[in-house]
């Protein structure tokens, strides 16, 4: 609507002759000085579709029908049917039975009169209702910018978070890498323990010899120096005892007592030897 124009104001009525009455009605009334609106048409018909034709785009409908039931029933399908066309829909009530050619016009025109004050009435709580409404818009709005600066921060938020997210699943796969990489390490380890501890469990298993020196082991037993090495050597290379080893001026054995019981067995064989050599 054109605030700066007269409020448009068009009237259904029932038949012709019902148009003839608002029209001397309406010769009594000055309505665009008195209200600022101008009464564009009057539409005798009781069709929708040609009601809805000529008052299309209007600021006020006033649908003027008898006040009997069929008259009700008319004006209630006419405010239905303009629901949305129009900007507001006021009923006015013309006679039951009345005849245009004695009807008062002044009735007439207060009926219009009144229908158009209830219209504006109506009109201004409307217009209340559209600053609350407008005020609420405002607010949601204001709700609306701040979602949205929100949301601006949280997608910020996000971008930054999958950004970590892509670097720590980075690390990850680095860190999974390095531990492939230990894992092979270990296994290759515990292949190289597995293998010295079997061979410690061989050599445990094994009679380990301990190695003394001849000349201070024939010494500490017999008080004297030991014979030709050579001798004793041949001696035990001869009856090969088992766990007895020489050489080099050494002999392993199991254990020390070990050692001084062979050299005292390899003494006994040596004059033996020497007394077999004396008889001959």
């Amino acid at each position: 609507m054109d605030n700066k124009g007269p409020v448009d104001v068009r009237i259904i009525v029932e038949g012709a002759s019902d148009v003839e009455s608002v029209s001397r009605a309406l010769q009594r009334v000055s309505l665009g000085a008195k209200y600022h609106i101008t009464i564009s048409s009057i539409v005798p018909t009781t069709s929708l579709e040609i009601a809805m034709r000529a008052v299309e785009g209007a600021d006020i409908v006033l649908i003027a029908t008898d006040v009997d039931q069929t008259g009700r029933e008319l004006a209630d399908k006419f405010r239905e049917a303009l629901k949305g066309h129009v900007g507001h829909i006021e009923r006015m009530k013309l006679p039951y039975g009345h005849d245009v050619e004695y009807l008062d016009p002044d009735l007439i025109r207060e009926e219009i009169e009144n229908a158009i004050i209830r219209a504006g009435l109506q009109t201004l709580s409307g217009v209340k209702n559209l600053r609350n409404m407008k005020e609420s818009l405002e607010e949601c709005q204001e709700r609306l910018n701040e979602l949205v600066a929100e949301n601006s921060a949280l997608r910020d938020e996000n971008i930054k978070l999958l950004g970590e997210v892509e670097d720590a699943e980075r690390e990850a796969e680095s860190l999974k890498e390095e531990i492939r990489g230990l894992e092979e390490k270990l296994k290759v380890l515990e292949e190289d323990y597995s293998r010295l501890k079997t061979r410690f469990s061989e050599i445990e298993d094994k009679e380990l010899l301990e190695t003394f020196s001849i000349g201070e082991l024939w010494r500490e037993t017999f008080g004297e120096e030991p014979d030709d090495p050579e001798k004793i050597y041949f001696v035990t290379d001869h009856i090969k005892p088992e766990g007895i080893i020489l050489g080099q001026g050494f002999i392993a054995a199991p254990s020390r007592e070990d050692a001084v019981e062979w050299l005292r067995i390899v003494k006994s064989a040596l004059v033996f030897t020497e007394t077999d050599d004396e008889s001959s």
